[in-house]
């Protein structure tokens, strides 16, 4: 979820202990990367370079809000300080305004008379890494950098990174980088991880995985290596040895920020019911963002979607209203009204739940066809047929596989009802009988919509879907009262064709018919009738 960006130092000259808070940094360390990082400005608050990598720290945890202030901060303290400008230069990047940040990165390239390879590393880390890129500003940069610091790792692992971000379909290049690392110091996990997360992108699992466990084995304490194998065995659905990787990483790094990052993983790997218990321990414990709000409400509903019972539902609606009294404006997306409108909908709050599902689409028409079957669903459930087959349709596109069997049921029923536009309802129904040739109503269904097309009874074409009907009746099916209106439907139909019609007239098999409606109504006037007629005796 977040990109990794490098903090090591090259040809700038600091204390140990700037050394060891990007260690951490890198380590993913975070919280004790920042407790040094604020004992450094403490001791001298005027030095640009803290603020900085302060927000280098937060960025890289995602916290751009935080990382603003830092950089800020940091050039406000020292306008002529390169790596200020570059601070100031990433705000307005990543703010959108990139002719303002551009102006920056030059400015401080230019006080350096571009000959600072650390400045050039971190402007190229801004292009590469950030949402909007320049790749061919960053590539430029970055070679100038490695040939002015042509021993620092870190600018072959960035111009790596850039080059695959260059041609996504071509790692050669980002490899030769990479390698370029490891011809410099054999036992870079930073530059085994790059290699390895390289093999995965291109499906060689096995060989991410043996690249990661290389790392783990020639620095035991590189965290990253432990998390970066755990998420590739979730994707390889080995949970043991995921499991075991996630114990290792936290054992060296159990702070909150590690256990989000784990809850997190277990989110994205859809592992959502293991997801719960870990955002509800960042909850006791008062790490709250509305990120973890959103993750835990969204779990709770995919953890207990076949679940006939609504508790789970209720604690997240109760999630979702908690997120939407912290979420900036900014920040919501269509899925959060979205999953409301899912819980609303388990809790029966169905007209609640619509409400949500178009504040979706309002975001993004496209959500139009997303959730078509959830609203199609709810007008279902509320007869308001006309409503029910729009978004049905909408759902269909013209092709019939896009609905599931439910929902060919439903806009079959939904045609019979609603505009009576029986061949229509027959074609959807129709779908239901071939999808699942066993469920006996879509026969019933399909008998009822083609004797309102056959007036008169010309064609008699509701026989063989009758017949069918009565069939895949189950014996508890015939058993069960609500049946029992149905088969006497069915049976009188039948019965009716083996008396009047033409080409099937047989009054022993009419009698059979009759006998069952008999049997079923014993009162009923027209099975008595005929059972006392000449052609029933």
């Amino acid at each position: 979820m977040l990109v990794a960006v490098s903090f090591f130092l090259g040809t700038l000259a600091f204390g140990q202990t700037l050394e060891e808070a990007l260690k951490k940094t890198d380590n993913e360390r975070y919280e004790l990367a920042k407790k040094d990082f604020r004992s450094l400005i403490a001791k001298e608050p005027a030095k640009a370079d803290y603020y900085f990598y302060l927000g280098q720290n937060f960025y890289q945890q995602g916290e751009l809000d935080s990382a603003f202030i830092s950089w800020e901060k940091g050039a406000s303290m020292d306008p002529l300080n390169p790596l200020g400008m570059v601070g100031n230069g990433n705000v307005l990047w990543h703010k959108g305004d990139t002719s303002g940040g551009r102006k920056q990165f030059v400015a401080a390239c230019a006080a350096t008379k571009h000959k600072n390879a650390e400045i050039m590393r971190q402007v190229g880390a801004t292009y590469t890494y950030a949402k909007m890129k320049n790749l061919d500003a960053a590539i430029k940069l970055l070679n100038d950098a490695v040939k002015l610091d042509p021993k620092n790792v870190e600018g072959h692992l960035i111009l790596g990174d850039a080059l695959l971000e260059k041609t996504p379909a071509n790692g050669s290049p980002a490899i030769a980088e990479y390698n370029k690392v490891l011809d410099l110091d054999a036992k870079n996990c930073k530059g085994i991880i790059r290699k390895a997360k390289l093999y995965q992108r291109a499906k060689n699992l096995d060989s991410a995985e043996e690249l990661y466990k290389e790392a783990q084995t020639l620095d035991p304490t590189y965290a990253p290596a432990y998390r970066e194998n755990a998420e590739l065995n979730m994707l390889q659905n080995k949970q043991k040895e995921a499991i075991e990787n996630w114990k290792k990483y936290l054992e060296l790094n159990n702070s909150d920020d590690a256990r989000y990052r784990f809850a997190t993983s277990l989110y994205l790997s859809r592992r959502y019911c293991d997801a719960i218990t870990e955002f509800e321990g960042l909850h006791s414990r008062n790490f709250v963002t509305f990120y973890t709000r959103r993750m835990l409400a969204y779990s709770l509903y995919e953890c207990n979607a076949d679940s006939k019972t609504t508790d789970a539902n209720k604690k997240g609606l109760e999630e979702m209203e908690r997120f939407f009294a912290i979420v900036p404006a900014d920040k919501i997306a269509a899925y959060d009204y979205k999953y409301r409108g899912l819980h609303y909908n388990k809790l029966g709050m169905d007209s609640l739940a619509l409400l949500d599902y178009q504040k979706a689409i309002s975001i993004d028409i496209i959500w139009e066809k997303e959730l078509s079957g959830l609203i199609g669903k709810i007008y279902y459930k509320s007869k308001k047929y006309d409503d029910a087959i729009k978004y049905y349709e909408i759902k269909k596109a013209g092709k019939a596989s896009n609905l599931n069997v439910t929902e060919h049921y439903e806009l079959g029923r939904a045609y019979y009802f609603g505009p009576q536009n029986y061949a229509l309802a027959d074609s959807s129904l129709r779908q239901v009988t071939e999808q699942s040739a066993n469920f006996a109503s879509g026969y019933l269904w399909r008998a009822r919509a083609n004797y309102k097309l056959d007036a008169g009874n010309v064609l008699w074409a509701a026989k063989p879907f009758y017949e069918t009907y009565l069939e895949k009746l189950t014996p508890d099916d015939k058993a069960n009262a609500s049946n029992k209106s149905t088969q006497i439907e069915a049976a009188k139909y039948l019965g009716d064709y083996y008396v009047n019609s033409k080409e099937g007239k047989d009054l022993a098999k009419a009698k059979v018919y009759w006998k069952m409606v008999l049997d079923l109504e014993p009162t009923d006037a027209q099975a008595k009738a005929f059972m006392s007629s000449p052609a029933g005796r």
